[in-house]
């Protein structure tokens, strides 16, 4: 399923500042050296192993830069490359290739490389019944790709930004007065702007899971608990809620929070400490 938040606006907003931010005024090397007129074609080049992301992001790019250039595709989205594959051949206007080459590398880079940590955190969930999530823990101006991403490597997306649902953390409760007055209030004010979105509710102990629970709100965040805490705060819930584990989970904790019972877990790391694929784009001669 395509994520809601992939709009042709909102990726063509993000490719025409991505273009302006690194062509400016021209690309006089581009300019200065290459005819103009030539026609040419360049591969993507697989130099890494994992699974593949950005491919149609790539031809997005392209096409909104030059509608001359062409992308033949070999290996989509999602699918998993090793050293050697050729994933695509661009061809069309030699300057149009050279001028969006670095934009596609660093949007294909990044995005293989999330979804393919997030495609392995997805294996290690297999057969539990929980999901690994994403969070808002991403680059600047670079969100729509690092959840489209996560999607791609079989993650789910949280909310896509402030505006999309309502996340009522620690800080949130504090600065409030306590979680039944930020949820109060927040009820109030939404009701207001007539705006139906969900609520959820970070909580950092059973005393604060029970509070949340009376207020029946969508999503209990269970914040840093440890595993048995977890496990009763699960059971205490009993399924009227959704719950969302969260708080410096890893590789190797992921499955045994899995088994508290949880339906979410949210994982930073899938956006913010991922390694890039290696790709290159070379002229084919």
């Amino acid at each position: 399923m395509t994520p809601s938040f992939l709009h042709t606006d909102a990726i063509h907003a993000f490719i025409d500042q991505a273009l302006a931010e690194d062509i400016g005024e021209g690309d006089h090397s581009t300019q200065g050296a290459v005819p103009e007129g030539l026609s040419s074609r360049a591969r993507l080049l697989v130099k890494d192993e994992g699974l593949l992301a950005g491919v149609a992001m790539a031809q997005k790019i392209f096409q909104r830069f030059d509608p001359r250039l062409s992308v033949e595709i070999f290996i989509a989205d999602g699918q998993p490359v090793k050293n050697g594959d050729v994933a695509f051949i661009v061809s069309g206007p030699a300057r149009s290739i050279l001028s969006t080459e670095r934009l596609v590398l660093n949007c294909m880079q990044r995005m293989s490389g999330i979804a393919t940590y997030t495609h392995r955190l997805t294996q290690l969930l297999e057969g539990t019944g929980a999901q690994v999530m994403d969070t808002r823990k991403t680059t600047p101006n670079f969100r729509l790709m690092e959840k489209w991403a996560v999607a791609i490597g079989g993650g789910r997306n949280h909310r896509f930004a402030l505006y999309d649902m309502v996340m009522l953390k620690d800080n949130h409760h504090d600065m409030a007065g306590g979680i039944t007055a930020a949820v109060q209030r927040t009820r109030a004010y939404l009701s207001h702007l007539r705006k139906p979105l969900k609520i959820e509710v970070e909580t950092r102990n059973l005393r604060e899971v029970k509070e949340a629970l009376a207020l029946k709100v969508d999503v209990i965040m269970l914040d840093n608990m440890g595993l048995d805490e977890m496990k009763e705060a699960v059971a205490l819930i009993g399924g009227a809620c959704q719950t969302e584990a969260s708080g410096g989970i890893t590789e190797q904790t992921l499955r045994a929070v899995a088994a508290c019972g949880v339906d979410y877990i949210s994982v930073g790391a899938l956006t913010h400490s991922v390694k890039s694929l290696d790709l290159s784009l070379k002229v084919i001669r």
